[in-house]
């Protein structure tokens, strides 16, 4: 006989509780002892009649609720109809899902009758997580109650053969859930069951969570505790769609009540199983448990309840029929009656067993033959007699819910006069469709075809209707292409590589997809596409278009000439209206600030609702569904778009039955509008009017040209040679739009600098009071004064510092809060403590600044706005949009310059107000290098190298800096709880000193190694930083070793 060992050891390695590993003995012994885990016909005898719960006369008592606990089951993925997510977060009634409808019914009945029924889940490993997200930000009353949660076991899958366990590269294929038998187990190992007993509680109500009939009915509570059974099952009378399911029996040898499954039925006595007049009675799994009776057999068999073995035959990747053979063995809940002496069963109403399995009941439910009572439930509408109407979907064509929601796209149907409903091909329905009657629909095309809207009813074929013409849909086949992972920015590759087939097709597909899963309407509201007007941005806006419409889209907004900068996007997102168009999410393609041309790089990102990139859950979800694409939708006959210039263009379907509105819209109109709410743009005109005053920007035939002029020269009046480099081209006209002092060559000579900051001369030429420089797709920045060059750092801070010049942060009480990643400098940490900001320190990526700012309005947390942010790469923002914004921080410099001069007083320069504010604050000495296109294997194990010495290195004393700590920067955010891992390795030098490495993912190629380097001097301001750092910059150079490891010291950019 196979020893159990093997698998005991494998489940203790994995931190599995001693129950479960107990429980999975007792049915991996029933395996290898040769039971099949049948039970034969001959063994055992039907059910009598059972007691109706209609006709009961108990009288409800109120009271037990004092001593009940609702448990739901809420393991399941939904995987059979399509799902990777908890089955319970799917929408089931208008914008309910199985969970909003439990936990009202809950909070109901706790208004009613005045108790606090305690309410708990048994989640799994893969449902945990999104259930008690969905818990803190829909019911956080819930969520925040001791117990709500515990979580099943997981078993390993066994090798057919062997009776080992199994062995997959995906070590996450080697377990399978062992089945809702685990509730036992479960209560034993979370402590629950000895917690509840301690508590007072005696009664428990278990049910699935897709079944939300299942609510705790008093009197049946009632009558279970009159009764003084141990356990107690509700059961339904079977129909012929319930014959497949498991029924109640009698064994024959102790007249013990037992459940029979499926998986425990020969195929011999398949008839007799299905035959619903012998076995008349099936398990709701809706079941009452007395926990001390529990407890008893539970101590009784050494800390667990053995159940029957149900064996099921499958491979060890479910998506991989080839793969090893394995047998996964798991438990019935409900099996557990024939353990317990003097069980009993009552027949409920079906109201009370209304579970989703497949689109059938998914459309049903949905539909208007149900509707939700007062408490919360789903019943059948009266105007149904009784009698719910038989569905029939084509099986092939509707196992998957997205299907379903295709299919239903235009709304669903109504039903509520409708006997049976069989639907055989691919179909459109609406809710302008009335079925009635018996209704028996074919579609022997290819395409899915629309039902006509009012009242349908008998045989219709529509093979031969007109199909959507323009709009109708293709399915590719594609396979999955490695690497698609968008990084803090999105995905960025080299434009080639986006170009070749299907690569751009198949993220798009995976986004769209997660965007749908994560709970968005796409049907509803706009799309929004724009981008910074790279090399391949015309064609990749016609591809996303046409899979957009594919995938339900009904509205499109598209920059202007296919233009929008990263921070236009955001505030059209958040601003543009009416609020019915409003913008659900937008693709923005950009590479930011590399360079851009058949040869360089690409990129793709999407931003969500609130204006902000998507939140790393999203962009996970979209690179697994890359892993595993196989089609993807696009609407190939649809018209090609003239982007060129605002218009508005409506394309109809070939039936009429929809249509699709794409509008054209300014590229900075919205963006520009959102800015003068901001800031007081006569105070910075007559700023710019001053003859002592001038300033030049340079977009850097970036996106932000459109921009520069539509303020400095439309709104502001200044002549259009203040633009430089205002014309967008798609390869930035050969350079590299990064706004530094080693890329921004013509702007930094013009202010009279060098790549160092240094100053040149400028022989006698006048050199303008004010410069800046945008990137390539408009969100960074770089502020410079007449030959004096501002770091990113310091013009964080002295924003911050004064905030108050700008009407935006000044009429809503003052600044709140500061944010800057974690390599930037300390400098506006000063300002804050001064202050009394709330600061943070986040990882790198504006993603954790959003968090930060909608605080209060997504998450229901502490207000940290009006809210200022910024990153040392060049990145500075508010809370006006989610996404840094270089003309804001232009505009925030304009109206500091503009505070602090006087009509006819001699001009305050950028130098002054640097300096003015370095001898309050001190200075931090701060720079970057960057060594980019690095080898990225060597690059990495560098930075493992620095990460592995971190425990070495602290303490330990490098020239004259002493290491006070070493570490890897980790990030638990105050907002919602996630953790970030690895942002990082720091050196935190004794005199608050700081060495900092980081490997940066955005470009298209290769890595890049930032090393930043920092020191505070309070007193000695007037240094020149590379003579500040030159010891600091060899003790960093030490500490990497990045000459032994890339061969290089020479960094490409210094900043």
């Amino acid at each position: 006989m196979a020893s159990f060992e093997p698998c005991r050891a494998k489940m203790e390695a994995e931190g599995i509780a001693q129950s479960a590993i107990s429980a999975f003995e007792s049915t991996f012994k029933s395996l290898v002892s040769g039971a099949t885990g049948l039970i034969p016909e001959s063994s055992i005898s039907p059910v009598p009649e059972l007691l109706n719960a209609d006709e009961m006369t108990v009288q409800p008592d109120p009271s037990l609720l004092a001593k009940t606990v609702v448990c739901k089951l809420n393991g399941g993925l939904g995987t059979g109809m399509g799902l990777d997510k908890a089955k319970s977060l799917l929408t089931v009634k208008g914008k309910d899902c199985f969970l909003d409808l439990t936990a009202k019914q809950i909070l109901k009945m706790r208004e009613d009758y005045g108790e606090k029924v305690k309410f708990m889940l048994m989640n799994s490993f893969s449902t945990s997580e999104d259930t008690l997200e969905f818990f803190q930000q829909k019911y956080p009353q819930l969520a925040a109650e001791d117990g709500l949660e515990m979580i099943q076991n997981k078993v390993p899958k066994i090798d057919a053969t062997t009776f080992e366990p199994a062995s997959h590269s995906n070590s996450d294929n080697e377990w399978c859930p062992p089945g809702h038998g685990d509730l036992y187990a479960a209560l034993v190992a979370s402590g629950r069951l000895d917690a509840l007993l301690k508590d007072g509680f005696k009664y428990m109500f278990v049910s699935n969570s897709d079944n939300l009939g299942a609510v705790l009915d008093m009197k049946i509570l009632t009558h279970f505790a009159a009764t003084d059974a141990p356990f107690m099952m509700e059961c339904c009378e079977r129909t012929e769609n319930d014959k497949k399911g498991g029924h109640l029996a009698i064994r024959k040898e102790d007249e013990q009540l037992i459940l029979r499954e499926s998986a425990m039925c020969s195929d011999d006595d398949e008839a007799s199983f299905q035959d619903i007049t012998l076995h008349r009675f099936f398990n709701t799994n809706n079941l009452w448990i007395r926990l001390d009776k529990l407890k008893e057999i539970i101590d009784k068999f050494g800390g667990f309840v053995p159940l029957p073995m149900i064996m099921n035959k499958k491979t060890v990747d479910p998506k991989d029929d080839s793969s090893q053979k394995v047998v996964q063995l798991e438990t019935a809940m409900g099996a557990a009656i024939e353990m317990f002496q003097g069980a009993t069963a009552l027949i409920v109403p079906r109201t009370r067993f209304a579970p989703v399995k497949k689109c059938n009941d998914l459309l049903l439910l949905r539909s208007d033959a149900y509707i939700i009572t007062e408490d919360f439930r789903p019943v059948l509408n009266p105007a149904c007699n009784g009698k719910a109407p038989v569905m029939g979907l084509d099986s092939k064509k509707y196992k998957l819910v997205g299907a379903l929601e295709e299919a239903t796209e235009g709304g669903v149907p109504s039903l509520v006069n409708c006997e049976r409903l069989t639907v055989k091909g691919l179909v459109r329905m609406s809710k302008k469709t009335k079925f009635v009657g018996a209704v028996n629909i074919v579609n022997n095309s290819d395409e899915a075809k629309s039902v006509p809207a009012g009242e349908v009813t008998g045989d219709l074929d529509l093979t031969d209707s007109i199909g959507l013409g323009p709009l109708k849909v293709s399915v590719v086949k594609t396979t999955p292409i490695e690497g698609q992972k968008p990084g803090t920015s999105g995905l960025r590759k080299k434009t080639k590589e986006f170009m070749g087939e299907n690569y751009l097709n198949n993220f798009v597909q995976a986004a769209i997809d997660s965007v749908k899963e994560s709970g968005t309407n796409i049907g509803e509201g706009t799309l929004l596409i724009g981008g910074d007007g790279r090399y391949y941005n015309a064609e990749a806006i016609q591809t996303i278009v046409k899979m957009a419409v594919a995938n339900g889209v009904k509205r499109i907004w598209i920059g202007e000439n296919g233009l929008m900068s990263t921070p236009a996007v955001s505030a059209v997102i958040r601003e543009k209206g009416p609020i019915w168009q409003k913008s659900f999410g937008a693709f923005i393609l950009t590479a930011s600030h590399n360079p851009g041309g058949p040869d360089e790089d690409f990129g793709i990102k999407y931003n969500c609702e609130n204006g902000g990139p998507a939140p790393e859950g999203l962009t996970d979800m979209m690179f697994e569904k890359t892993k595993t694409i196989k089609s993807y939708k696009i609407c190939n006959d649809f018209p090609t778009i003239d982007i060129s210039t605002p218009s508005t263009k409506t394309v109809v379907g070939a039936d009429g039955t929809t249509e699709v509105n794409i509008e054209v819209i300014s590229s900075v109109d919205d963006h520009v509008a959102l800015l003068k709410t901001i800031f007081d743009f006569k105070a910075i005109k007559d700023l710019l009017d001053r003859p002592d005053f001038s300033i030049v920007y340079d977009s850097m035939h970036g996106v932000n040209g459109p921009t520069a002029k539509k303020v400095l020269v439309d709104e502001l009046g200044q002549p259009e040679s203040t633009c430089m480099n205002a014309i967008p081209k798609d390869d930035f006209n050969g350079g590299h739009a990064d706004p530094n002092l080693t890329y921004a060559k013509e702007l930094v000579e013009t202010m009279g600098l060098n790549k160092k900051g240094e100053k040149i001369d400028v022989g006698g030429r006048t050199v303008p009071s004010f410069g800046a420089a945008a990137d390539g797709d408009g969100d960074r920045n770089m502020i410079l004064g007449t030959q004096f060059f501002v770091t990113p750092s310091d013009s964080l801070a002295i924003i911050a510092a004064y905030a108050d010049a700008i009407p935006f942060f000044r009429s809503q009480g003052g600044l709140k809060g500061v944010a800057r990643s974690m390599p930037t400098s300390g400098a506006v940490d000063l300002v804050a403590k001064d202050m009394n900001f709330d600061l943070f320190e986040t990882p790198t990526g504006w993603k954790y600044f959003g968090n930060l700012m909608d605080s209060k309005a997504i998450y229901k947390q502490t207000d940290y706005t009006p809210f200022i942010c910024g990153e040392e790469s060049f990145g500075t923002g508010s809370d006006h949009v989610r996404e840094k914004d270089g003309v804001w921080a232009v505009m925030a410099w304009l109206s500091i310059l503009a505070s602090v001069n006087t009509p006819g007083q001699p001009l305050v320069t950028v130098e002054d107000v640097v300096k003015k504010h370095w001898a309050k604050y001190g200075r931090n000495y701060y720079c970057r290098w960057d060594f980019e296109g690095m080898d990225k294997p060597k690059a990495t194990a560098m930075m493992d190298k620095m990460r592995a010495d971190t425990g070495a290195n602290t303490g330990r004393t490098v020239g004259k800096y002493t290491i006070a700590k070493a570490d890897d920067f980790t990030y638990v955010d105050p907002v919602d709880g996630s953790v970030a891992k690895q942002q990082g390795i720091r050196f935190l030098m004794a005199d608050g000193s700081r060495v900092i490495f980081r490997l940066s993912g955005t470009a298209g190629s290769g890595a890049t190694v930032r090393m930043y380097i920092e020191q505070y001097e309070p007193k000695i301001i007037d240094l020149v930083t590379s003579e500040a750092l030159e010891e600091l910059v060899k003790v960093a150079l030490e500490l990497c070793d990045i000459k032994g490891f890339l061969g290089t010291e020479t960094p490409t950019v210094i900043t």
